[in-house]
């Protein structure tokens, strides 16, 4: 019994010699993506791209739009991955959606047409500030949505 004693003990003392182990790193803020030189001009980039693909689709050219918002989606998700878009990033993007929208509803492919509206009433519903624009955009999604709902 004594030995098992001194054993704990020779284990304690050793084990306080021991070195500490090393600092952990600290973590250094990652840095916000809407202030690095890219966002901006990718922003304005999505902005050009929707302006355009609306164009198109006005004057009937559907498979030119169509690329184009395929072509914006990588940019989409690239810009909206930051934590805090910018309300600018955010139309941009919504825009974009909007449009290929109004394609697959024209196309009657309402159910597909429904989740990119779905798209933008999240993205305004829980926007803030809320504005009258913020406002309006919320209200024109539910508007889509409603009609996809009453041709499903």
């Amino acid at each position: 019994m004594r030995s098992i004693g001194v054993a704990l003990w020779l284990a304690l003392v050793t084990s306080a010699c021991a070195p500490t182990p090393p600092p952990k790193p600290v973590e250094q803020p990652k840095a916000d993506p809407t202030a690095q030189g890219w966002y901006a001009p990718a922003v304005e980039q999505l902005v050009s791209m929707a302006r355009d693909a609306a164009d198109l689709l006005k004057r009937g050219r559907k498979e030119e739009a169509g690329k184009i918002i395929t072509a914006g989606q990588p940019l989409i998700s690239r810009v909206l991955s930051a934590p805090r878009p910018t309300l600018a990033a955010m139309e941009a993007a919504s825009d974009l959606d909007e449009i290929y929208g109004r394609m697959l509803m024209a196309d009657q492919r309402f159910g597909w047409a429904r989740l990119q509206f779905q798209k933008n009433v999240i993205r305004w519903k829980h926007w803030q500030p809320q504005t009258e624009d913020t406002a309006r955009r919320l209200k024109q999604a539910q508007d889509e949505i409603a009609e996809c709902d009453r041709r499903l």
